[in-house]
């Protein structure tokens, strides 16, 4: 009996014992399983927030000051270069504009010695790779002049210059970009990239309206390669569909440079941080007056 009774307790220990391992085991268990879960939630890809930035250049009183607020809601500043006997103006329309009661008005005169520019700026962007960016604006653009080789919206890097090349290479080309270009002979709107070592993606089969409110708008998915896409509709019926690289590739860049006998190193990671709309670069013969209004900019 009392060997029978030693035994039993001997079983009750062992019993015990690991009933007290199986228990430790399942703690762990659930411990190493929400600590894995953890772990997957942490590296998750943050979910990147829709940016969307509109100005109808509405005011209260008519002044192209107030488009400049102090918490920098609005635009940032105003591109001016003037050529050689002749001033640019930039003023604030009450007579003509699509909706509200006011639109913003460029007057650019023809270059001279001195490129031509007149233009307002939103800084403060954040375009990366991979990047979705539509572009919205309403164009008036007076007259039937020819305006090719003018320039409208500029989409810009500058943080992404070589800091040790300086002026080497011309101080208009120290910010990289794409841009909406006057091509075709004429009045074709088209994407510009000489400023990234791209060629033009050119369209000649629909003329700008003139004299009349014309809506642009411009689709991209950013690409320092062939894989971006590139999108161009004028009043709804798009004129341009097609892939090509639209940011500055640092391989592109270094080579190009190498071929000037400059050693180049584009600062990464690459982002577009202002766009500028108005009458950005005008190289025409004639002097440019034209309207802007309801811009917008989308980055998803």
């Amino acid at each position: 009996m009392l060997k029978y009774n030693l035994t039993l307790s001997i079983l009750k220990k062992r019993y015990l014992c690991m009933k007290r391992k199986l228990f430790k085991l399942f703690v762990l268990f659930i411990f190493a399983f929400i600590s894995c879960d953890k772990e997957e939630k942490n590296t998750e890809e943050p979910i990147k927030q829709t940016f969307i930035f509109k100005d109808g250049f509405e005011t209260e009183n008519n002044q192209i000051n107030e488009l400049f607020t102090i918490d920098g809601e609005r635009w940032t500043t105003i591109q001016q270069t003037n050529p050689t006997n002749a001033t640019n103006k930039i003023t604030i329309s009450s007579s003509t504009f699509t909706e509200g009661k006011n639109a913003i008005r460029f007057l650019s005169n023809k270059s001279d010695s001195q490129l031509s520019k007149i233009d307002i700026e939103k800084n403060g962007l954040q375009i990366v790779e991979g990047d979705k960016v539509t572009i919205t604006a309403n164009f008036y653009i007076v007259g039937t002049d020819s305006i090719e080789n003018l320039l409208l919206i500029d989409l810009e890097c500058c943080s992404c210059w070589d800091p040790t090349v300086g002026d080497n290479y011309g101080a208009e080309n120290q910010c990289p970009g794409i841009r909406l270009m006057m091509s075709g002979g004429n009045d074709y709107l088209s994407i510009e990239r000489g400023k990234i070592s791209g060629t033009t993606i050119q369209q000649t089969n629909f003329a700008f309206p003139r004299d009349q409110w014309v809506t642009v708008e411009w689709e991209m998915v950013m690409s320092t390669t062939n894989t971006g896409t590139n999108k161009l509709r004028i009043n709804q019926t798009q004129v341009i569909n097609q892939p090509g690289m639209n940011m500055p590739n640092a391989q592109v860049f270094k080579d190009a440079f190498i071929e000037e006998g400059i050693n180049f190193s584009l600062q990464e990671p690459v982002s577009y941080e202002r766009v500028q709309i108005g009458a950005t670069a005008n190289p025409t013969a004639n002097n440019v007056e034209l309207f802007v209004d309801d811009f917008s900019i989308k980055i998803e």
